[in-house]
């Protein structure tokens, strides 16, 4: 049962919150040109923990569920992140994040029979165009490996978030986080030595970072992010991740000196904007509106007959 209540809404909204310090996070804490590093330091602590806390396994199906969804979510959506991060400016990777909504209801409507709705589908053009005006400056060098780590993402997110709703885990939010990292983690490490070679040297900022990535930005964003999708839609809950570019422009103005002006604010009204129409009840509010307008003309009054009839004076 879908369900957009303010409550709900609050607490999905945390994920793409934490989420939006990604970049700066990733620029200014952890070593350079990492990305493998970066996603298994990420993932498979943090999993590893919560496993021990909850104690408890996948069974039947799940085993290969579990597996489907750590590999989409973790394994393949964390290193391509990172790669973005990396080899694209961080105004054009979230701009290019910010097509996720969009993938969401695509997928969603074969896999779940979710019609997203002509409303729903506006809210998100919206979204782009505002998330393209709040953080798309000069383009910077694009390289090959960033835009396929944007684009990689954006699909391996939205297949995997899809299938969590289309699955509905018999576990609590953080068991099914946990079996995904571990899972995903597990995936990781042979490639990130095989690929990147020995672990970088890390310092306390760097520990600081993963530290806030592992437990904020991954734990409880996940769990967040999943308790939204088993209420709403799955293409309002892709909408509520357009806050994370609104989260990561702010931080850069505030931490990082960033430029922040008129046409900004524009794009941060347009967001906050096709965030709030894609929610059931902005859908309910444009029906009001809607309905009160054509009873509003059906009820204006007509020409009289005797006015449309009455003899011309001389």
């Amino acid at each position: 049962m879908e369900s957009t209540s303010i409550r709900t809404l609050a607490v999905t909204a945390v994920a793409p919150v934490a989420w939006g310090s990604t970049y700066l996070v990733t620029e200014q804490f952890l070593p350079a040109d990492r990305p493998l590093f970066a996603a298994l330091v990420r993932a498979l602590p943090a999993g590893l923990l919560l496993l021990a806390f909850k104690r408890r396994l996948p069974r039947g199906d799940w085993w290969w569920r579990a597996i489907v969804l750590g590999v989409l979510n973790i394994g393949l959506f964390f290193p391509l992140i990172f790669l973005a991060a990396y080899h694209l400016p961080g105004g054009l990777a979230a701009t290019l994040q910010a097509a996720s909504p969009l993938a969401v209801m695509a997928l969603a409507a074969g896999i779940v029979n979710e019609r997203p709705g002509t409303l729903r589908i506006g809210a998100a053009l919206v979204g782009l165009v505002g998330v393209a005006l709040l953080v798309l400056q000069s383009p910077g060098q694009v390289d090959t490996l960033g835009l396929i780590g944007a684009f990689g993402s954006v699909l391996v997110s939205a297949l995997g978030f899809v299938l969590v709703k289309h699955w509905q885990s018999p576990a609590d939010m953080l068991t099914l986080v946990s079996w995904q990292l571990v899972v995903g983690g597990l995936v990781l490490l042979p490639v990130a030595l095989v690929v990147e070679g020995a672990p970088p040297a890390v310092d306390a900022r760097a520990i600081g970072g993963f530290v806030w990535l592992g437990l904020v930005g991954t734990v409880v964003a996940y769990v967040c992010w999943f308790h939204g999708l088993n209420r709403m839609a799955a293409g309002a809950v892709s909408l509520v991740g357009l806050v994370n570019p609104v989260v990561g422009t702010v931080l850069g103005v505030v931490f990082a000196g960033e430029i922040f002006g008129w046409t900004q604010a524009l794009g941060m009204a347009l967001v906050l904007a096709g965030v709030l129409a894609g929610q059931t009840w902005g859908a309910r509010m444009a029906g009001w509106i809607g309905s009160r307008t054509a009873r509003r003309q059906h009820a204006s009054p007509m020409p009289e007959p005797a006015l449309a009839c009455a003899p011309s004076r001389a």
